[in-house]
């Protein structure tokens, strides 16, 4: 049985990646993807539920492999990439890609988010369909301290749509109109923002809570997540 195999550079050394489509045993045959070193690697069956993990993995994660097999990768992802990884991964399995690179951002149980580069690759069984999923994660190499999902109940539901305005270029005028709010506050619940996310102005104020993860990354206009509205 030949294997075609893609190449991706792993702390600057080349690894391949096996793409073909002819796969008789996924989890053995790639176990030694297992052992790659600077490399989080996991395998999910169809319904991409987590079935092994190397040791980088679940120790960038955070997690033993106990706690994780069986679980929906996603529940491990931060909930502002849940939705668009899901769709990645459900084309996935549909046949409608072979693979699909992302970026990532992971909760680990501290509530600190791993950040990283993500390549999800389709392995496919003798009669065609997808057997199981191939997860590859590179994870950044400076993780930042201030993205931290401890308290996600930040916000007010005021709060939300004011922050959701901003980031959206609209005036402090139109602002107070749709909210039904004077000028003074809409500028008061901006000035509250900036104190609790910490940040200098409003285009530092929308780029924190983008880090953050507090917006729901592909929407437009930008919405903030239900987890961080009280």
């Amino acid at each position: 049985m030949s294997i075609d195999v893609g190449v991706a550079l792993i702390d600057e050394e080349p690894v391949f990646l096996p793409v073909g489509q002819e796969v008789n045993d996924s989890i053995g045959q790639y176990r030694s993807f297992l052992d790659q070193p600077g490399i989080c690697v996991a395998s999910l069956d169809h319904a991409t539920r987590v079935i092994e993990a190397n040791l980088e993995f679940t120790r960038q994660f955070g997690r033993s492999l106990a706690d994780i097999r069986g679980r929906a990768f996603c529940e491990l992802l931060h909930p502002s990439v849940r939705d668009k990884m899901g769709q990645q991964f459900t084309r996935l399995t549909d046949h409608h890609r072979p693979r699909f690179e992302e970026r990532v951002l992971a909760v680990r149980p501290d509530h600190t988010v791993l950040g990283g580069e993500l390549t999800g690759l389709a392995l496919h069984g003798d009669a065609g369909y997808v057997e199981s999923v191939m997860v590859l994660v590179r994870p950044d190499r400076e993780q930042r301290d201030d993205l931290l999902i401890g308290r996600k109940k930040l916000l007010s539901n005021m709060e939300a749509r004011v922050i959701e305005g901003v980031a959206a270029g609209v005036s402090t005028v139109q602002l107070a109109s749709m909210l039904y709010l004077s000028r003074g506050g809409v500028e008061y619940h901006v000035t509250t923002l900036l104190r609790k996310l910490k940040a200098s102005n409003r285009p530092a104020l929308v780029s924190k809570a983008y880090s953050m993860g507090i917006f729901r990354l592909g929407s437009w206009p930008p919405r903030v997540l239900p987890e961080f509205v009280k």
